[in-house]
C-alpha cells in the first residue's frame, strides 16, 4: 500500500490520515466543495474536489470517489465509517478497479448488511438472536403470526437499517397491521430495501457491543463497549468495558463475536452488537457492523493499540499483529459526542464559523476532531464537533476526570452539547452505572429545574 485514498471527511478522516503517516502511506483526501478548506483536506498530502456539498453528489458519489483516486494513482480505499463504507457494491467496485478496500469482503459486508440474513448467520454460528420472525415478514398475517410468537411489545425493524433508524416498536396487533404497511415504505425510501422483520422489543436493555478484529484466518476480540446512553436511538456516550456486566455474560458475550466474525471469514475491524437484559442475564445478538466504529476509541485506550493502523496492515496482506491471549484491557475509558447543537433548543443543529475552540487536555485526555479555530461547521452534514475520550485506572478516575475536562471545553460561535454531556455524567445513575438504552431520554423527560439543559 502505497497511496490511501479516504473516502471521507471530518473527525474519521483526520485519524485515518494520521494513522497512514505513521506507515509512510501517502494520503489522499476527497472533500465536496464545501470542504475545500476543511482540516482533513489541509492535513492529507494531496487532495481532490469530488462535488457539491450534497453529500448524494459528493462523498456518497461512487464514480466521483474512484475518479479521484484512479487520478492519483491510489492503490487503496479506506470508506471510515457512514457514507460508503458499508455499501458491498462500492467494496466490489474498489477490488475491481485493482485497488485495496480496507475493510471485510464485498460478501461479508452483504451478507452482515442484511439484518434478516445476518441473524440467520448467528444463529446457525450459535450466537443467541433476539426471538423473532425468520426472515423478513411478506404480508401482515405473517407479522401478526410473528409478533404473537414472540409476544408484545415487538421491533419492527427495516433489514437493510442500520444506526438506530428504521425501527418502530408496536404494543398490539391492531398497530402493528397499521405500522407494517408504513414501516416498508420508510424501510424502501431509505434503504432502498423495504423488507422488514419483527423481532422481541426488550425494555430496559443495555446495548453491549464487541469489537472483533480478523485477517481472514485468524480472530480475536478486543474487549466489549456499553453503547446504552442513547438519544433517539443515536449514541451520546460510550464507555470501555461495561460497567456491571456479569462475568459470565460478558465471557459468553465476547466469545459469541469471535464465532460470528470466525463463521463470515471476517477481514479487518468489526463491530457485533448485542441487548443484553439485566433482568434475564441474557443477551442477543443485534447487528454486525463492518467497519471501524465512532467510537473505537475507547476500545485503544484501554487495550493500547492503534485499529486504524492494524486495518491498514491488514488490508495489505499482513496477518494479525497481536493474538487473544495478547489483549489485556486495562482501566476504564468513556467517550463523548460533542455535537454542534443547542440543547435549549431540541437539539437544533449548530452550524457556523468555531470562533473559539478551547478543548481539554492533560493526562490520558484524548481529543479526535475534523476542525479546529475559523473551521465552518456545515449544515450539510452531521453535527460532530469533536470526541472527548478519557481513561482512568478505575471507573470513578474516569467519570472525576471526564467532569474536570467537559468543564474546560469553550467553544464559541455555535452551540454545543458540553453541558448537557456534564449534567448526565454527573447523574447519580450514570455513577453507578445504572442506566439502559431508554434512560436518557426518560430522564430528560423530568422537570426542568434539575439544570439538565445547560448548554
Amino acid at each position: 500500500m502505497r497511496k490511501l485514498l479516504i473516502a471521507n471527511r471530518g473527525e474519521i478522516a483526520v485519524r485515518i490520515i494520521r494513522a497512514a503517516r505513521e506507515l509512510g502511506i501517502q494520503t489522499v483526501a476527497v472533500c465536496s466543495e464545501a470542504d475545500v478548506n476543511a482540516l482533513h483536506v489541509r492535513t492529507a498530502d494531496e487532495h481532490v474536489v469530488i462535488g457539491p456539498a450534497a453529500a448524494t453528489k459528493s462523498y456518497l458519489d461512487e464514480d466521483a470517489v474512484l475518479a479521484a483516486a484512479e487520478k492519483t494513482g491510489a492503490d487503496a480505499v479506506h470508506p471510515g465509517y457512514g457514507f460508503l463504507s458499508e455499501r458491498a457494491g462500492f467494496a466490489q467496485r474498489v477490488a475491481d478497479a485493482g485497488m485495496t478496500f480496507v475493510g471485510p469482503s464485498p460478501e461479508a459486508i452483504r451478507m452482515m448488511g442484511d439484518k434478516a440474513q445476518a441473524r440467520e448467520t448467528a444463529a446457525k454460528a450459535g450466537v443467541p438472536t433476539v426471538p423473532g420472525s425468520d426472515g423478513p415478514v411478506t404480508d401482515l398475517d405473517a407479522a401478526v403470526a410473528a409478533a404473537e410468537g414472540v409476544g408484545y411489545p415487538v421491533a419492527i425493524k427495516a433489514a437493510a437499517g442500520g444506526g438506530g433508524r428504521g425501527i418502530r416498536i408496536v404494543a398490539s396487533a391492531d398497530e402493528l397491521r397499521a405500522a407494517i404497511p408504513l414501516a416498508q415504505a420508510e424501510a424502501q425510501a431509505a434503504f432502498g430495501n423495504g423488507d422488514v422483520y419483527i423481532e422481541r422489543f426488550v425494555p430496559s436493555a443495555r446495548h453491549i457491543e464487541v469489537q472483533v478484529f480478523g485477517d481472514g484466518e485468524h480472530f480475536v476480540h478486543l474487549g466489549e463497549r456499553d453503547c446504552s446512553m442513547q438519544r433517539r436511538r443515536q449514541k451520546v456516550i460510550e464507555e470501555a468495558g461495561a460497567p456491571g456486566l456479569p462475568a459470565a455474560q460478558r465471557a459468553a458475550m465476547l466469545d459469541a463475536a469471535v464465532r460470528l466474525a470466525a463463521a463470515v471469514g471476517y477481514q479487518g475491524a468489526g463491530t457485533v452488537e448485542f441487548l443484553y437484559d439485566p433482568a434475564r442475564e441474557d443477551f442477543f445478538f443485534i447487528e454486525m457492523n463492518t467497519r471501524i466504529q465512532v467510537e473505537h476509541p475507547v476500545t485503544e485506550m484501554v487495550v493500547g493499540r492503534d485499529l486504524v493502523r492494524e486495518q491498514l496492515t491488514v488490508a495489505g496482506g499482513a496477518p494479525l499483529s497481536f493474538t487473544q491471549d495478547d489483549v489485556e484491557m486495562r482501566g476504564h475509558a468513556i467517550e463523548f459526542r460533542l455535537n454542534a447543537e443547542d440543547p435549549t433548543l431540541n437539539f437544533l443543529p449548530s452550524p457556523g464559523t468555531l470562533q473559539q475552540m478551547r478543548m481539554p487536555g492533560g493526562p490520558f485526555v484524548r481529543i479526535d476532531s475534523g476542525f479546529e479555530v475559523g473551521s465552518e461547521i456545515s449544515p450539510f452534514y452531521d453535527s460532530l464537533v469533536a470526541k472527548i475520550i478519557v481513561w482512568g485506572e478505575t471507573r470513578d478516575i474516569a467519570i472525576a476526570r471526564a467532569l474536570r475536562a467537559l468543564d474546560e471545553v469553550d467553544i464559541q460561535g455555535i452551540k454545543t452539547t458540553a453541558g448537557f454531556l456534564r449534567d448526565v455524567v454527573d447523574t447519580q445513575e450514570f455513577r453507578d452505572g445504572d442506566y439502559h438504552t431508554t434512560w436518557l431520554e426518560s430522564w430528560m423527560s423530568r422537570p426542568a429545574d434539575t439544570g439538565k439543559q445547560s448548554a
